[in-house]
């Protein structure tokens, strides 16, 4: 009886991951069609479940106000979801929200550790965000060889804009710190974003 049970428990879960995926697939479709309000209503469930994708995605139309009021509060809410579960996008988007202070209190320690997460994962956007706030010249956290390194880090994981930045950036560095800079972000791509100049 028990092993019965358990084959249709097993059953019953691919089943469920199936219908899951298709529609998840089917708000995909709807969403880049721009039919909105039936991504929302495939997704919604999805998100509710615990699907970190899902909830990304919930994030990104209420921040962008997709057939719904902008809602940061909203978007906040789905993007931790996701963040939590290890959604280096849905990282990276809590921590411009942070940054920006949108549906939260503006926190740029808070934003960093985010991003921190989502760029140890290798995402370029959140390795060019902490090229931009180490760049900023009024932040307590401004560094010219930290942003350097990740801008450069950035860059070489193929965002086009971190180079623009990286590049910027060496006009105010001395060739030395530049050297320096390019030797940390060596550095810290070899142990997989774990030894960052920190």
């Amino acid at each position: 009886m028990r092993l019965i049970t358990s084959a249709i428990a097993t059953v019953l879960s691919l089943v469920f991951t199936q219908l899951s995926a298709q529609d998840f697939n089917k708000g995909f479709v709807a969403y880049n069609a721009g039919d909105y309000a039936t991504a929302l209503q495939e997704w919604k469930p999805l998100a509710e479940q615990g699907k970190a994708s899902a909830q990304l995605n919930l994030g990104i139309i209420y921040e962008r106000g997709k057939d719904v009021l902008v809602d940061y509060a909203k978007a906040v809410k789905w993007y931790r979801l996701s963040a939590e579960q290890g959604n280096a996008q849905a990282q990276d988007n809590l921590g411009v929200m942070y940054y920006q202070g949108y549906g939260v209190i503006k926190d740029a320690n808070e934003a960093v550790k985010w991003w921190r997460l989502s760029a140890e994962q290798g995402d370029a956007s959140a390795q060019r965000n902490l090229g931009a706030i180490h760049a900023n010249d009024n932040s307590l956290l401004q560094d010219n060889v930290i942003a350097y390194m990740w801008y450069n880090i950035a860059s070489a994981n193929g965002d086009k804009r971190a180079s623009e930045y990286r590049d910027a950036r060496a006009t105010l560095m001395k060739p030395a710190n530049i050297k320096s800079a390019i030797a940390m972000a060596r550095k810290c791509m070899s142990s997989g974003y774990k030894r960052c100049g920190y």
